[in-house]
């Protein structure tokens, strides 16, 4: 990747994008803006017609937010976040090697950024590898929402059931199979494994051991156990008691403190 860097701006705060033209002309060697955008639509057709080596890239915005915008290119520049709001997953970002501006940007916190791109492009040059786009691709993806669901569907016989996520209370795995469980004191088979099932289930399904998930919203009572475990006490027919596993104590914890 040859210096300067192709630089798009994309921002629907003009005084932001205004703040950061003026920050980063003052590292010619390293920033060649070449096109500035306020929102994700505007984006796409710059990116298409420069293909920039790097962007920043604001978070909310009209019409395509940021994430939305990414998810539609062919082909990943280099991407910094600018964002007003922390909540947007740093660690994420940061894990994923994507460095982040939180605004206002500060010209302290671009030198760092500016370290972090050069000792990035060097070490992708040298190996002929670059980890930076399947990263940034995996961090959409987990950005994504989840679709909520509202209930399982089970085979019994020639029926297919669907049982409604507010009626289940906790999921079993015995040896290779999984089982829901439900108030009535049902239990049927699925064609989940509990990982896929902790995927797809809402928050307020916890997994508590290798073996169980549980609605939390039909927990009895909490008992403690030895060697830090504790016992769960559904709210089920058959008033069903699950083990916690050794290594999920902080996700009982958890409910307790709340």
């Amino acid at each position: 990747m040859d210096y300067p860097l192709k630089t798009i701006l994309i921002d629907d705060e003009i005084l932001a994008l205004s703040r950061l033209r003026r920050l980063l002309l003052k590292y010619p060697e390293t920033f060649s803006i070449v096109s500035e955008a306020q929102n994700g639509a505007e984006g796409l057709v710059e990116i298409d017609k420069h293909n920039p080596d790097i962007i920043f890239l604001d978070i909310e915005m009209p019409l395509l937010n940021g994430f939305e915008m990414l998810s539609k290119l062919s082909k990943m520049p280099l991407v910094v976040f600018s964002t007003a709001y922390d909540q947007y997953a740093i660690r994420a970002f940061e894990e994923n090697s994507v460095d982040y501006l939180l605004k206002p940007v500060e010209n302290a916190r671009l030198l760092k950024t500016i370290d972090k791109i050069r000792s990035m492009t060097q070490a992708n040059s040298q190996s002929g590898f670059n980890p930076y786009s399947d990263n940034l691709l995996k961090l959409l993806e987990e950005m994504k929402p989840k679709k909520e669901i509202f209930s399982l569907s089970v085979k019994t016989g020639d029926r297919i059931l669907l049982i409604p996520l507010t009626e289940i209370t906790h999921f079993e795995a015995e040896e290779k199979y999984v089982f829901l469980n439900t108030l009535d004191g049902q239990k049927y088979l699925l064609n989940y494994t509990l990982t896929s099932l902790e995927e797809k289930l809402p928050q307020h399904y916890l997994r508590i051991s290798r073996a169980a998930i549980v609605n939390s919203h039909h927990i009895k009572e909490i008992q403690k156990h030895f060697n830090g475990k504790f016992i769960l006490m559904m709210r089920d027919r058959k008033a069903s008691q699950l083990p916690s596993g050794s290594t999920y104590g902080e996700v009982i914890r958890h409910l307790l403190d709340n």
